[in-house]
């Protein structure tokens, strides 16, 4: 059983008044760390390494460390059918060609990785999943092990591939065939020296953290690892550090990807435990900082909240995560660095973008999402994001994924039907918002969040300004979006805006006789009314991407009207009726 990392009291409390956000260009790369990069690469190349590489000790496993996470039944179920399953897409086993596999993102990675171990574990014992298992590795095996190159041996894919390798090795290395239990070893053996020689190499952020994982859990597995473990902890301390900010939120902002950090790094701590071996304090650290962040980030059903492409992941897939963290905490409810402000009262929870996107070369599905809000009514999402740019597939198309990326796809203001900030045709994104400024107080009639971006005040000259009030009670949520003149560039023109609210599945709207408001009627649930004040509402078609990545159809509301080239302010208020 893990031990709980204890929790600083304080961790979760709120700092008052206001503060500027500037978008944070360095994160994840600096002269320090390519200096240091040169070093490691310089490093390989001494006789050091060349000695401890050159096979004086027997092929083995020193210690098979148990999964502390459940994986996904369904997916198991599939697997025992001889299917393999993920975010929508089925491939069955039999079929399954990986020197000519093509698929979604996702999926591939899932293969690469054996992640997919995970699921078989959960639902089969070793002789129902051994023989599922090595037909797939021996698959696997006759396409990549002897051909360097390519995803199958990108290094963050490799360093998850050790950790699954090792946890589940009683699937893998069951057999009574002597050369294909050699073969499977004399490839751990290969991916870690692949894995230490270009760790670094992989991008930064989580797929560096997982190729350093994979070159410490070799260390320590892999008989005569003792400078490879060493070597491995100097380099995932570096990779944490630049992963990571000091609030427990990852720099790709994307709750599902600190869901999934948190999750090898639970599976990395195994390792050590499994070897009876204190893990480094980095681990605990990051760990003991990343659980608060998260639960920010969730609804009052316990899933996540959909920022920046993720999933809408399930409470028992968090809760399973986060019990195998090992840290008890409570919600961090403003986390500045990460960007992302919890506001709670009674049932209703509040979840608030208030940083910008991701810088470029880390935003991967990231999103002009900045002042969008989530709400949900205890175990009932209201207000959503439609989520899901991060996972393009067969239910998700590129072109959906690319629309799924836009502030139209989020809760807040559009002005002039464009993004807060550029969503580029390649993927990346351009110029937009930079500063962010919050303000935000508590009182005992409850919180009030005050924030403003400067995504459109190159092109229209304006500020957003966004205002939200939550009752003490939560029962009542008022708003207010403000466009403000600002910089030295004043626009003569007028501009259309569109304030946009997305309604989870199964909420039924009826619009008031006045046309300037709106009843939501949650399925087994409260009634909430709507009411828009300054701008025209009507509703319109939405989708919100589900856990399992697939669209379902919802609707919006949209209070939209036109902003004078001195700017304009709409107001709006929920209020729980039930």
């Amino acid at each position: 059983m893990s031990k709980a990392v204890p929790i600083d009291p304080a961790a979760d409390g709120i700092e008052e008044g206001k503060r500027l956000i500037r978008l944070d260009g360095e994160k994840g790369l600096s002269l320090a760390e390519r200096i240091a990069n040169s070093f490691n690469r310089l490093t390989w190349r001494t006789p050091l390494h060349s000695f401890r590489l050159r096979g004086r000790f027997p092929l083995k496993l020193l210690a098979v460390p148990g999964d502390p996470i459940i994986g996904d039944q369904r997916a198991g179920q599939a697997l025992l059918d001889r299917r393999i399953l993920f975010g929508g897409e089925a491939i069955p086993v039999p079929a399954l060609n990986f020197a000519t596999l093509a698929a979604a993102p996702g999926l591939v990675t899932h293969l690469h990785s054996f992640a997919w171990l995970r699921d078989l574990s959960t639902v089969a014992t070793r002789q129902q999943g051994a023989p599922i298992a090595e037909a797939i590795m021996r698959k696997w095996l006759a396409a990549h092990a002897d051909n360097v190159g390519g995803i199958a041996w990108r290094y963050d894919i490799v360093g998850r591939r050790i950790l699954f390798w090792a946890a589940h090795a009683p699937l893998i290395l069951s057999s009574n065939d002597i050369v294909y239990r050699s073969t499977v070893l004399n490839a751990l053996a290969r991916f870690a020296r692949h894995v230490e020689r270009g760790a670094d190499r992989a991008p930064p952020g989580l797929a560096r953290v997982a190729a350093w994982s994979g070159v410490v859990a070799a260390g320590l597995l892999i008989p005569g690892g003792s400078l490879r473990r060493q070597f491995g902890e100097e380099g995932l301390t570096r990779a944490l550090g630049a992963a990571f900010y000091d609030d427990g939120g990852t720099i790709d902002r994307s709750p599902s990807a600190l869901l999934d950090g948190i999750a090898l790094l639970a599976l990395l701590r195994a390792v050590y435990e499994a070897r009876r071996e204190q893990a480094p304090l980095a681990i605990h650290t990051v760990l003991s900082r990343a659980v608060p962040a998260l639960l920010g980030v969730t609804h009052g059903d316990g899933g996540l909240a959909s920022w920046q492409g993720g999933l809408p992941v399930d409470a028992q897939r968090v809760a399973a995560i986060i019990e195998a963290s090992g840290v008890r905490a409570r919600p961090l409810r403003q986390a500045r660095d990460w960007g992302y402000q919890r506001l709670a009262g009674g049932a209703t929870v509040i979840s608030v973008d208030a940083a910008p996107p991701p810088v470029s070369r880390l935003a991967e599905g990231g999103c002009a999402s900045t002042l969008a809000f989530e709400l949900s009514d205890g175990p009932h999402r209201v207000i959503v994001t439609c989520g899901g740019a991060r996972h393009p597939g067969l239910t998700i198309p590129p072109a959906l994924a690319d629309g799924l990326r836009t502030s139209a796809a989020h809760s807040t203001l559009v002005l002039g039907d464009t993004n807060s900030t550029a969503v580029h045709s390649d993927g990346s994104l351009g110029r937009g918002v930079a500063e962010v400024e919050i303000d935000r107080q508590e009182t005992e009639a409850g919180s009030r969040l005050e924030a403003s971006h400067d995504g459109y005040l190159r092109k229209f000259g304006l500020l957003h300004r966004r205002l939200i009030m939550l009752s003490a009670d939560g029962r009542e949520v008022r708003g207010e979006d403000i466009l403000l003149p600002g910089g030295r560039r004043r626009s003569s023109r007028a501009a259309r805006f569109a304030v946009r609210f997305h309604l989870a599945p199964g909420i039924e709207v009826t619009p008031t006789a006045d046309g300037l408001g709106a009843l939501l009627r949650i399925a087994d649930g409260a009634l909430w009314q709507f009411r828009a004040r300054g701008a025209q509402l009507a509703s319109e078609e939405s989708l919100w991407v589900d856990p399992r990545g697939r669209p379902v159809e919802t609707v919006q509301l949209v209070m939209s009207g036109e902003s004078p080239a001195g700017g304009t302010s709409v107001s709006w208020i929920l209020r729980r009726a039930g």
